[in-house]
């Protein structure tokens, strides 16, 4: 039987291994409440080491400890914060007592590695406390909650590049694609011609939104109530110490920390985690949407629609031979379904906190952090695995858009509606080319309808223009060779983004969604920011001095 040590609290004696870190309300806690079988995230515990190091540093500008012990703790600490000592933080994630099971293995951790540090064994609590020293002017419900504002921005920042990183995947699959014409496809019907690099345009631009919304949101979790103990009446504490340990935490962390104006308030409303965890369920939305339409246009490779080929990584079925799966898809999506479950759980969480404090930060702060991985993991492996890998089937695409109501539709502004559905019908019946049908009809010729179809064509901002000629025949307007630069991923040139005085020349002036970013930007007084902040359009726009007026905001060159 191995050694133990007895360690005492209000209920009495309690047994505890003679060697290991934590003390007794750690193991009353292992033994009363492991829930979910897991321990508490690793972004808290090296958070709390971060929060817990501030508070040490605070008091011992205060007079306490020498230096010899202040160092010790201080070492302790540091360990924690670089992830050393997560192993020995044995609480269940899920507990009750709004996180206190948390703080107190922490003030137990800490304590007996300072106690190793300084030559004695764990649990010679007559030299250094859990509760008197390292939880002095101390309560968990002001250093729970702001460790898991600390993780979640770390989280959050983390995240933030892998939606980067995956923003780029897109953009970059956006060029490789953009000859490619399509079917575009509304309610899983052939509709439109598109090109499959306008299609991975509207992914990179999903994505471009969740990095400016993850860039924005960081802003509600900076504001923390630490220095409010118990209630944010900061009772037990000095208003020394209240005044100085926020900005203490702010120089260790590099983050932008204030303390709450209203303690009380910050103490017992959890609502910016709702609304941080709202927008990695919109993430997770996205997540979802784009893995499963990548892993639509993947199915087959025979039977299904074939115009993606996913990179091969693991072999499908042990019973199909040749079967190969869309793992990283599937594996994506399930991580979006749990983020927008973890979401409801959060959200319901929050709202069920009675009076000065919320009991059970630790299913907030479970659901958080777990969001957070798992969306960066995701989005890390969609870009690493999946997206930049992605080759288009551009044969079967054509194939498909022979004879589809989408090149159909096509016709519809040089024939009108009514001779469009006729020469449609006519190729369904008999099996000709629509083009063979054009040209023999006389209705238009073979490389009218071939300029009608062209990637720069069906990637154009509008209908192009039907040119009046003496036979009265409806031949279209060609599209000027050097109208899309960029491979037919943006909007023909219309009036107002013609040359000016103002604008340099350029091949392409485009009108798209960046232009409603910039205006959002500057209303929030950070349009520069924004700019600086996301390398993927740094070499895309002007710098600040030279930006156009707010009436050419729309002409921004791309």
């Amino acid at each position: 039987m191995s050694a133990t040590r007895t360690e005492k609290d209000a209920l009495g004696d309690y047994p505890v291994p003679a060697e290991v870190l934590y003390g007794i309300h750690t193991r009353r806690s292992m033994d009363s409440t492991p829930m979910a079988g897991r321990p508490v995230h690793h972004g808290l515990i090296r958070a709390y080491g971060t929060v817990k190091l501030a508070c040490v540093q605070t008091i011992h500008e205060l007079g306490r400890w020498d230096a010899h012990t202040y160092a010790a703790i201080v070492e302790a600490c540091n360990e924690m914060r670089e992830g050393l000592l997560d192993a020995h933080i044995k609480v269940d994630a899920l507990q009750g007592g709004a996180g206190t099971s948390t703080n107190m293995n922490v003030n137990e951790v800490l304590t007996n590695r300072a106690l190793q540090i300084l030559g004695h064994p764990p649990g010679s609590y007559d030299i250094l406390h859990p509760v008197l020293d390292l939880n002095c002017y101390q309560s968990t419900n002001d250093t729970y909650p702001t460790a898991l504002r600390v993780a979640a921005i770390a989280g959050i920042r983390l995240l933030e590049q892998a939606v980067i990183a995956l923003q780029e995947a897109f953009e970059d699959r956006e060029k490789a694609f953009a000859d490619v014409v399509k079917v575009g496809r509304t309610e899983m019907q052939d509709a439109v011609l598109t090109t499959m690099g306008r299609s991975m345009s509207a992914y990179a631009e999903a994505f471009s939104r969740d990095r400016w919304r993850l860039y924005k949101c960081e802003e509600r979790l900076r504001v923390v109530n630490l220095g409010g103990t118990a209630i944010g009446t900061g009772i037990g504490a000095p208003r020394e110490y209240i005044f100085r340990v926020t900005d203490v935490l702010r120089r260790l962390t590099g983050y932008g920390l204030a303390r709450a104006e209203n303690l009380v308030e910050a103490t017992q409303n959890t609502d910016s985690f709702v609304e941080v965890s709202g927008i990695l369920k919109a993430c997770a939305a996205n997540l979802l949407k784009c893995a499963g339409d990548i892993r639509l246009m993947a199915s087959g490779p025979d039977a299904g629609l074939g115009e993606l080929t996913l990179p091969a990584l693991q072999t499908g079925s042990s019973i199909m031979p040749g079967k190969v799966n869309p793992v990283i898809p599937e594996a994506v999506t399930q991580a979006a379904i749990r983020v927008v479950a973890n979401d409801l759980a959060l959200t319901q969480a929050a709202a069920l906190g009675n009076l000065e404090l919320n009991a059970f930060m630790p299913l907030i702060a479970d659901s958080l952090l777990d969001s957070l991985s798992l969306l960066t993991a995701a989005c890390d492996r969609f870009a690493r695995l999946c997206v930049r890998g992605l080759e288009v089937n551009a044969d079967r695409c054509a194939r498909h858009t022979s004879g589809s109501i989408a090149t159909a539709t096509a016709l519809v502004a040089p024939l009108g509606y009514k001779q469009a559905e006729s020469v449609l019908a006519e190729s369904r019946a008999t099996g000709r080319a629509i083009a063979d049908i054009l040209e023999q009809g006389g209705l238009m010729s073979r490389e009218a309808f071939a300029a009608l179809i062209t990637p720069e064509s069906v990637t154009r901002l509008g209908s192009p223009t039907p040119a009046t000629h003496s036979d009265n025949t409806d031949r279209v307007e060609p599209v000027p060779p050097d109208a899309h630069s960029n491979g037919g991923t943006g909007s023909t040139p219309s009036a107002e983004h013609k040359h000016t005085e103002h604008t340099p020349p350029c091949k392409l002036w485009q009108r798209d969604c960046w232009d409603t970013q910039i205006r959002d930007a500057r209303h929030y007084e950070e349009k520069w920011a924004y700019v600086v902040l996301n390398p993927v359009r740094q070499s895309l726009v002007k710098t600040p001095s030279e930006w156009p007026s707010q009436g050419e905001l729309n002409v921004l060159r791309w």
